[in-house]
């Protein structure tokens, strides 16, 4: 059995794509998953399940998504060990001066091929940074995130690949449920 952690993108957002989290969870559930939990309403859910690539979870979360909501949402899924390392791979950590209130990472479907970064980097803002590793980016958004031009929409147009942000606290609650399910 492995603890997995699925992210949706673009639910309960402006009123559009509207999922109950207790609706969620049973459609979870009817995939055979066990200890579904959610966290807020933005399609954050843990789950046990059997051994499985997570990419091949997506697939079937994404088409059980469809089936019961009427609607084709992207998910990523990570094992809480992938999540784990993502979350100590955050480069601004080791930088002092960096108010983590201000820290996002963004999921990626899969691993870009061949961008060009140069033309990423020159949509940052005064005092934000962006990292890029495997299939995350790190950013550091000190004007807060609804003020970037490093959104979900321009990271997935750049580098051609699906895409989901989430805040460094909601990340880190993500890995501390994920750690205590059982």
């Amino acid at each position: 059995m492995t603890t997995y952690i699925s992210i949706l993108r673009g639910i309960n957002v402006s009123g559009q794509k509207l999922i109950k989290m207790d609706a969620l969870r049973k459609s979870y559930e009817n995939l055979g998953f066990r200890s579904v939990a959610t966290y807020v309403q933005s399609g954050n859910v843990i789950f046990i399940g059997d051994k499985a690539k997570p990419d091949e979870l997506a697939k079937t979360i994404t088409r059980q998504i469809e089936k019961d909501f009427g609607f084709d949402l992207p998910v990523i899924v990570l094992t809480i060990d992938k999540l784990k390392q993502i979350i100590d791979s955050n480069p601004f950590l080791k930088q002092t001066d960096k108010d983590k209130t201000f820290l996002h990472i963004t999921f990626l479907s899969s691993k870009p091929q061949k961008t060009e970064y140069s033309t990423i980097e020159e949509k940052k803002l005064s005092g934000e940074e962006i990292f890029f590793y495997d299939k995350a980016v790190y950013l550091y958004c000190p004007n807060g995130y609804g003020k970037t031009k490093l959104t979900n929409s321009f990271l997935e147009l750049k580098l051609k690949v699906g895409a989901t942000t989430r805040n460094w606290k909601t990340m880190n609650e993500l890995l501390r449920i994920a750690q205590e399910t059982k």
